[in-house]
């Protein structure tokens, strides 16, 4: 369930996604709103390596978002739409996919040599924040490296932003920084 916290500091005129891989949350500020919702980043940890199964970590944009208009569920292979809607039956058929479903928000990395170009490219890497199956748990690590939500707060998220809205991703908690609201 998102958590939408009280004001706590004054004028935040800039849109952006904070991603906490220890506290396994995504909480999008925007000048009207601090909105926390549970996620499952990476069951291999923070890391930027190409091919390591990780979540990477900086700052981020989202440099493209995928599967506006269409049905919650969607089902999504190489970032396009198969015509098909998750359903239990679906997942029966093919028990091997890694369900990404609803939406897309692509992450283009923007620190050369930590998370753009070479090795630790996030974009190339195919790093997403996407919707997930309701049967995957939210608040542990599960993925191959992007940041999985549930579709319902996938759907409401992408409402909220926009192509270019900043991510950053931290491996600590949010615990010592507060949710910024302006209300």
């Amino acid at each position: 369930m998102p958590q939408q916290l009280p004001p706590s500091q004054p004028v935040y005129d800039e849109t952006r996604i904070d991603i906490s891989i220890a506290d396994q949350q995504l909480r999008l500020t925007t000048a009207q709103v601090c909105i926390i919702y549970p996620v499952s980043t990476a069951l291999n940890g923070a890391g930027e390596q190409q091919n390591s199964g990780c979540t990477p970590r900086g700052w981020h944009r989202v440099a493209a978002r995928i599967g506006a208009g269409l049905p919650a569920n969607s089902v999504f292979i190489g970032r396009r739409f198969t015509g098909e809607v998750y359903s239990a039956a679906l997942a029966k058929d093919f028990p091997a996919r890694d369900w990404i479903l609803s939406r897309i928000l692509w992450l283009q990395g923007l620190e050369i040599g930590r998370n753009r170009m070479g090795q630790v490219d996030s974009m190339r890497r195919y790093i997403y924040i996407h919707g997930t199956p309701d049967s995957e748990p939210m608040g542990v690590p599960g993925s191959h490296g992007c940041i999985r939500m549930r579709n319902h707060d996938l759907l409401a998220l992408f409402d909220l932003i926009s192509t270019d809205t900043l991510v950053w991703i931290q491996a600590h908690s949010f615990a010592r920084i507060p949710c910024r609201n302006l209300s």
